[in-house]
């Protein structure tokens, strides 16, 4: 309430800070009008929720369908009734004022002509469609060229295309007529715009946006346009419109949203993440650019910034689907697979047919062992069968490999993994249709069989239930999977993944020390000397697990048909304007590789040429800059060319295979494709595989000697042999997925057992796949990599560590382990409550400081006046925090996180919150001594003993003159929040 006397004292701002009141203010949330123009495209580009369009929409509505009636008062009471109802009389009061204000276009100079056509715009405002063609007609018969009710005439068919195509037909004949007598109007165009974009015929209507522009240019038209190219992927020029719209009218978050979702999708992720924190300048609480800054970060990395973010766009809205989406599908590829699932799941609350949620649910329980749960909202999307017409979703496309695959994993829980295997147990059919992603359209498949009762889920094992050895395994595993990790956009750090890799290494480690040791390995049932293929099968193990969305399949085992024609390992790097940012630093390398190619080919074709076209290539620093110079110069060049590397023997010197292959090629709107593949034949395959196993029998000699001989052996070399066997396997691409991770942690297994720790990080921007690929040799790449590894002496402790394949020699043991990372601090659900609750309170917090620094920046008076509501906020998120962690008191609050300090966490945690707490002191010390209201000055006041049931005051909320008394003898306990500063 406001009240009429002094400025009471600073408690109550102080006690809102120490989060100690209670009360639970009401957030006022607005709601607009959602506009349906564009909204399944924009949806495709990681577009939000109709709400973002909020902004959009009431600029885009025409001004004639704005309606309200001047004599009506919003939240009078009784309420205002429509004054659109078939009441004649206010229908044609409602057409004068149209007239007096000119809220129609094409008026003429006869006043009951504009009245007839002000009547028909009335009732299109009140969504009598049918009945505004009839009037429009009407006068049409009168006049068929009357402009205005053509006009009129056509935005009703408009308003009607959502229920039948033809009337999109009709509206856009009628639209045609207009320009047809009136060409110079900007506003018909963008019409016209608005019926084609819907209908698919973007470049008819980017035609119409840029007449309408060259005639009258305005923020709207070129944000309308903007969104247009945008969704045409056009995303330079899009940024340019978008532009031009903020310079014409700076205050527009939508737009900023947009310009830098233009930045996200061309790669350019730190313009777009300062793009999208200019939007939230000009719109502090603007969910959808908290959405999108989350998976700006998310696409960088960087997981704390991004869980910021979309917990702040939770906190705005807790039951923002796009946010909680998203979300989860980070937290799931972190390896956080109970978090996620809790998104997931409350994402399924509010929207049960979300098909993407439904999925990633039961991906991650069955990653985390639950198989009924799992199987069972897999089973859910496989019943979202699409309408006739309607294209698939991936997730549908997804769904039926993962169920079979799940209940392959079910069935073979309790089998020692050595016992089995996946390439040969899957048929052939299904695996080079998972692969591919193909639909499920398999002759003759046999399902796998269902669930068996006798097989229990898995339960994951707390940290703590392992032995102290095992731990010891756990941790080191750990530790060396993060040196894994790739310090390069678009690698999100994935501790499951860490986990299960750094377990791989070091059972790779093992298993080699033992071959080396003359001793054999258990392996599909047999016992037997360990092969090249077997070491890189125990990552190619652990990376199925961690992941069983992704299918890691050796493609030499996919069926005779598939193999013969070529199995393409392809990665687009450019595809049009879309950046693909994982393997930006090598755009260079892969130019400069191009350029000589170009100048091996002209030099034994066109060796007269040569010199010209060293001189043109001199000159090209872009890839996009290729293709006009390879039409000059070379006639066969038409849409594009490809390019092919070529690795060296080492086994026949002088002889060389087959490498990857680079295309670029132009397409049908001037774009370009600029990619990079392998193709795996059957003739390609044999070659590398001699290759690769001439290394592995030399590794072997050397590696023997190492280990079993009384001199020193050669070390170096075992490392080199070592990583010269992965450059072929890189250069080959043999699986299907996970290459890179499967090589890398066979290379610091291999490596461990020679003796030697890496104990260096992956440098920032390089990949070990294509290091590989795009180095001319095996020693060019064995130098490089060395050099990053920082090779040290292996430590003794290494070799007393437990058998990784015996302390995990199942799937069941395997996903027990990897199924919780987050259970090596030996946390429980209480401890993640409490950081949760935490980092809620501190991420609101800080919006809400943010928010009250903003708006106290032009006047402390009218913050205090009018911005008060702010603490309210505080007071709310303070209750939300208490009742999250049940307790009452700051003190209890106090007692429970000491008890949890020592988690990282937690610390972290509360760590923020203190420092919360002093810039909220600071901020209203401020505010105080701005105003003069310091504890000081007020303890001087006169205090009043009691106040009297005539006190007047004013109602906060209704700004009504009320009494104190108004509140007694209600039967109800009366909190009073007296306002300070209000005098």
């Amino acid at each position: 309430m406001k009240h009429n006397m002094a400025p009471a004292g600073r408690c109550v701002v102080v006690i809102a800070l120490s989060l100690l009141y209670l009360s639970r203010a009401i957030f006022s949330t607005e709601y607009f009008s959602t506009l349906t123009f564009f909204n399944s495209e924009l949806h495709k580009h990681g577009c939000g929720s109709p709400s973002e369009w909020e902004e959009y929409a009431t600029e885009c509505e025409s001004s004639i369908l704005q309606l309200e009636d001047p004599e009506c008062e919003e939240g009078s009471n009784p309420p205002c009734e429509s004054v659109f109802s078939l009441n004649a009389e206010k229908i044609l009061s409602q057409a004068k004022l149209f007239i007096e204000q000119k809220r129609f276009p094409f008026a003429v100079e006869n006043y009951n002509t504009n009245e007839e056509l002000a009547i028909g715009y009335v009732l299109i405002g009140n969504g009598l469609y049918d009945e505004a063609i009839k009037h429009f007609s009407l006068l049409l018969q009168v006049d068929q060229d009357l402009v205005s009710a053509i006009y009129g005439r056509a935005i009703a068919y408009g308003k009607k295309s959502l229920q039948d195509i033809k009337n999109a037909d009709l509206a856009l004949f009628e639209l045609s007529r207009v320009i047809s007598l009136e060409a110079n109007r900007p506003e018909v165009y963008e019409q016209r715009a608005e019926i084609l974009s819907p209908l698919g015929r973007i470049s008819e209507a980017l035609s119409d946006l840029s007449k309408a522009i060259q005639l009258q240019p305005s923020a709207r038209l070129y944000r309308h346009r903007g969104t247009l190219l945008f969704i045409s992927e056009d995303y330079s020029s899009a940024m340019e419109d978008f532009q031009q719209s903020l310079d014409l009218k700076k205050n527009q978050p939508i737009a900023m949203l947009y310009k830098g979702l233009t930045f996200f999708h061309r790669g350019m992720l730190m313009e777009a993440i300062e793009t999208f924190k200019e939007a939230l300048r000009l719109k502090s609480d603007f969910i959808d650019a908290y959405k999108s800054l989350g998976q700006a970060y998310r696409e960088l990395g960087d997981f704390e910034a991004a869980m910021e973010s979309f917990q702040k766009a939770l906190m705005l809205n807790q039951n923002h689907i796009q946010s909680l989406q998203l979300r989860g599908m980070m937290l799931y590829h972190h390896g956080s697979l109970q978090d996620a699932i809790g998104n997931f799941k409350r994402c399924l609350q509010l929207e049960p047919y979300n098909e993407v949620c439904q999925y990633m649910k039961g991906l991650s329980h069955v990653a985390m062992g639950h198989f009924y749960e799992g199987i069972k909202a897999q089973t859910k999307v496989m019943l979202n069968d699409p309408l006739l017409g309607q294209k698939a979703s991936s997730e549908y496309l997804k769904v039926k490999y993962l169920r079979e695959y799940s209940r392959y994993l079910h069935s073979h829980l309790d089998i020692p993994v050595a016992e089995y295997n996946v390439d040969q147990d899957l048929p052939g059919n299904f695996k080079n249709h998972w692969a591919k992603n193909l639909p499920f359209l398999i002759e003759d498949y046999e399902e796998q069989p269902g669930l068996q009762p006798h097989i229990k889920d898995v339960l994951p094992q707390n940290f703590e239930s392992y032995n102290a050895e095992v731990q010891k395994l756990i941790c080191t595993a750990d530790h060396l999977g993060a040196l894994m990790q790739y310090n390069t956009p678009g690698f999100l750090p994935n501790r499951r993944i860490h986990r299960a890799m750094g377990l791989a290494t070091l059972e790779v480690m093992q298993a080699m020390h033992r071959t080396w040791s003359n001793s054999k390995v258990r392996v599909n049932g047999k016992t037997r000397p360990m092969q090249w293929r077997d070491m890189f099968d125990i990552a190619v193990k652990w990376r199925r697990i961690a992941d069983p969305d992704q299918p890691v399949l050796w493609l030499d085992q996919m069926p005779a048909r598939s193999l013969s024609r070529g199995f393409n390992n392809h990665i687009n790097l450019i595809r049009g304007q879309i950046i693909n940012i994982r393997y930006l630093a090598y755009f260079e390398n892969i130019l400069n590789f191009i350029k000589d190619r170009i100048l091996v080919y002209h030099r034994a074709y066109n060796p007269r040429g040569l010199l010209e076209i060293r001189q043109a290539l001199e000159n090209v620093n872009k890839v996009e800059d290729l293709l006009p110079i390879m039409k000059q110069f070379n006639s066969k060049t038409r849409d594009g060319f490809t390019v092919n590397s070529k690795v060296p023997s080492l086994k026949d010197p002088g002889k060389e295979y087959d490498g990857f292959t680079v295309t670029i090629t132009g397409d049908r709107v001037g774009n370009m494709l600029f990619s990079v593949e392998t193709q795996t034949t059957e003739e390609r395959t044999q070659q590398y595989q001699f290759e690769i196993e001439s290394i592995y029998k030399d590794l072997t000699g050397k590696g023997k000697a190492l280990v079993l001989s009384t001199e020193l052996g050669d070390v170096d070399a075992v490392c080199n042999l070592i990583l010269s066997l992965v450059y072929y396997f890189c250069n080959l691409m043999p699986l299907s997925r996970g290459s890179s991770v499967v090589a890398y942690s066979v290379v610091m297994g291999a490596l461990m057992a020679s003796g030697k720790e890496v104990t260096g990080k992956v440098p920032k921007g390089k990949l070990v796949d294509f290091e590989a690929m795009t180095t001319p040799s095996p020693d060019s790449f064995t130098k490089m990599a060395t050099h990053w590894m920082n090779l040290k002496r292996l430590p003794s402790w290494y070799q007393g560590l437990p058998s990784v394949a015996e302390t995990f020699p199942t799937t069941r043991t395997i996903l027990e382990e990897t199924a919780g990372p987050e259970m090596t601090e030996g946390s429980n659900e209480a401890d993640d409550a409490l950081i949760d609750a935490l980092t809620s309170l501190n991420a609101m917090g800080r919006i809400l400081l943010q928010n009250g620094k903003q708006e106290a920046a032009g006047s402390n008076t009218d913050f205090v006046t009018n911005k008060i509501t702010t603490l309210f906020g505080l007071m709310t998120c303070g209750a939300r925090f208490y009742n999250s962690i049940s307790v009452k008191k700051h003190s209890e609050a106090e007692d429970l996180w000491k008890k949890s300090f020592h988690y990282a966490k937690v610390r972290e945690q509360v760590d923020e919150l203190l420092q919360l707490e002093k810039e909220w002191d600071a901020f209203l010390e401020n505010i105080d001594t701005e105003l003069k209201t310091t504890d000081q000055q007020l303890i001087e006041s006169q205090t009043s003993q009691n106040l009297s049931a005539d006190t007047p005051f004013i109602d906060a909320r209704s700004g009504e003159n009320v009494t104190l008394g108004k509140y007694f003898g209600k039967g109800e306990k009366l909190l009073l929040v007296l306002i300070r500063h209000f005098g």
